[in-house]
């Protein structure tokens, strides 16, 4: 695997480490690029405050220290600069708009909240809800639909406990839109080191029955996360037994 794109920093207020020290980690694991991807701070309105992403007021520091860290490591490793990025309807254009401010080489869709933090749910709460899986799966769509997105992470991160045919019948309609969009589907490490809902095999086995664009997405939190599959306890046991192949990892770049 040459390639993660899925790293975290401090400012996420959820992560720990230095840059320098994902950097390394993934220069000793044999990575040749490695993509920082923290959550994208949010316009929200005044007096709401996120306790998971960084505030807009440091994307300069963000930014700034990629750039430094990207040219004292060029000769060791590609360093790329991006986020997570949910897709809102009241704040997507904004917040593009002020992230072209900054050097910037990519996004990938995070969805956490329909239809976003300040108003809607949390996917990740356990639920029984048709109607809420239905719209997980509808405005995750509406948001890979824009085209801006380089992929799709944790595509299973709904905490759906309902039926299987219930399940099955939305999620492949996502899985169907990752192929027509060309949009890759993230298998995630984190979440499967920390022993999350996902990533689940009642997903992939959906999945790769449809033979989507897979991409392993270590979501790092900790340096210690930024591993190769082979050295991940069990991780190539779920890749095997549901079909997953992955190649060298490396994905086309969608510029916005």
């Amino acid at each position: 695997m040459l390639a993660n794109y899925h790293t975290h920093t401090v400012r996420c207020k959820h992560a720990e480490g230095t840059e320098r020290e994902y950097i390394e980690a993934a220069i000793s694991e044999g990575f040749k690029i490695l993509g920082f991807s923290d959550h994208t701070p949010q316009p929200y309105p005044e007096g709401f405050k996120s306790g998971i992403r960084m505030d807009m007021s440091e994307l300069g520091d963000y930014t700034d220290t990629l750039v430094r860290l990207r040219d004292e490591y060029r000769n060791d490793i590609q360093i790329l600069i991006g986020y997570e990025v949910e897709y809102t309807r009241k704040y997507f254009e904004p917040l593009l708009k002020e992230l072209k401010n900054y050097p910037l080489d990519y996004i990938i869709q995070g969805q956490h909240f329909v239809e976003d933090e300040v108003d809607g749910f949390y996917v990740g709460s356990k639920t029984d809800s048709e109607e809420r899986l239905k719209a997980y799966v509808d405005f995750t769509i509406e948001g890979m639909k824009t085209g801006l997105f380089t992929y799709l992470a944790h595509p299973d991160l709904i905490n759906y406990t309902g039926p299987d045919d219930i399940y099955c019948r939305h999620m492949s309609k996502l899985i169907e839109a990752s192929i027509d969009l060309k949009l890759p589907l993230e298998i995630n490490v984190y979440g499967f080191v920390d022993g999350r809902w996902y990533p689940c095999d009642r997903f992939f086995k959906l999945a790769s029955e449809y033979k989507p664009r897979f991409i392993i997405g270590c979501d790092a939190h900790t340096p210690k996360i930024v591993r190769q599959p082979e050295h991940i306890e069990g991780f190539t046991d779920f890749l095997n037994r549901n079909g997953i192949e992955y190649g060298d990892n490396t994905v086309e770049i969608r510029r916005l």
